[in-house]
């Protein structure tokens, strides 16, 4: 059997679509989401023009020296700031150790949503809602600033989406979103200049992962070197459509659903071609939820047959036990079912 990624339209959400056409929408996703857990998704209504300066921010950002990217860096408890080559290692969110423990060679750049946009909510954790680093890059802010808003606006058109395809009241993730731990990552995967990197056939661009929140809003580039584990057991090439993004659910809605949707392993491995790799960028916007949201199987979710799968746990222990192995190091002892996953796609 092909290993295919669906495409579907979610304009009846983005405009004012029909009961029918936006039924119609929702057993779509929710079939991606059981066979797959990633959709190629259009009809998103981001402007090409936002997407485009955007782009042009993070390769102005990029090209700056490691020196000065480097004054950027953030601690490991604070997801915001500069990543350089070889500081992470996102196999060890999952609780899976590499030859080399931090070998994920590709550089990155987050932002966050801050306590200061979420007014109504006192009292936030300082670290994850973290004050953004802004580069002095010219135009870096604006334009990143203004993607991260229309990537959200998709983001949360799509977890109405997810509401009506589990018949789940229509406040359901709302109330569970009003103060999310959103992060937008932009990541480069090329070598600067006096980078310590080796070119070998086990180079390691982005370790195996799976994302950690509700659900991944992803543009990138169409270059080969995104992985997607099928269930065939075997590793797919995937590359956004022309003008889609690419969605994958996070470790957060395989819980709710208990693993009645998927959370998808993937990875990325760049092409070596002729001893350099083939650059590749990417821009990956997490929708995690609320810090202090309770995440519990459905009841739905939950017979005879299926019975519950994962015990409750807060979207911020959730995310913190993912964050110390992926940015400290630090093996997540208690992703014990996607550590296996990831071994049995190793054999």
């Amino acid at each position: 059997m092909s290993f295919r990624v669906p495409r579907v339209d979610i304009s009846a959400y983005v405009a004012d679509g029909t009961a029918a056409q936006r039924a119609a929408v929702a057993a779509q996703i929710d079939q991606a989401c059981r066979e797959v857990g990633f959709v190629q998704v259009v009809g998103h209504g981001v402007p090409d023009e936002i997407t485009a300066a955007f782009v042009r921010a993070m390769d102005a950002f990029f090209a700056l020296d490691l020196t000065t990217k480097k004054t950027c860096r953030t601690p490991p408890s604070v997801n915001r700031g500069y990543a350089p080559p070889k500081s992470e290692s996102l196999s060890l969110s999952l609780g899976v150790e590499s030859a080399n423990r931090m070998n994920d060679f590709f550089e990155a750049f987050n932002v966050g949503a801050t306590a200061a946009d979420y007014p109504d909510s006192p009292g936030l954790p300082q670290d994850d809602y973290a004050e953004n680093v802004w580069p002095d890059v010219e135009g870096f802010e604006r334009a990143v600033s203004t993607y991260f808003a229309q990537a959200g606006r998709v983001a949360r058109t799509l977890t109405g989406i997810f509401g009506d395809a589990l018949g789940l009241d229509p406040d359901f993730f709302g109330s569970r979103t009003g103060h999310s731990l959103d992060v937008l990552r932009m990541n480069n995967y090329a070598l600067p200049p006096g980078t310590d990197v080796t070119l070998d056939g086990d180079l390691t661009g982005m370790g195996e992962h799976t994302d950690f929140g509700i659900v991944t809003v992803l543009w990138a580039d169409q270059v080969r070197g995104l992985q997607v584990l099928g269930s065939d057991g075997g590793w797919h090439d995937v590359e956004p459509d022309e003008g889609a993004f690419l969605v994958n659910l996070g470790d957060v809605m395989a819980r709710l659903t208990n693993e009645r949707w998927m959370s998808t392993l993937h990875r990325v491995k760049p092409p070596v071609l002729d001893g350099t790799i083939e650059r590749r960028r990417s821009a990956a916007y997490f929708h995690d939820g609320d810090v202090d949201a309770v995440i519990e199987v459905l009841p739905s979710c939950v017979d005879a047959d299926h019975p519950a799968l994962y015990t409750p746990v807060t979207v911020g222990e959730h995310i913190a036990a993912k964050l110390q192995g992926s940015r400290a190091g630090v093996s997540n002892v208690a992703a014990r079912r996607e550590s296996e996953s990831v071994l049995s796609s190793r054999r």
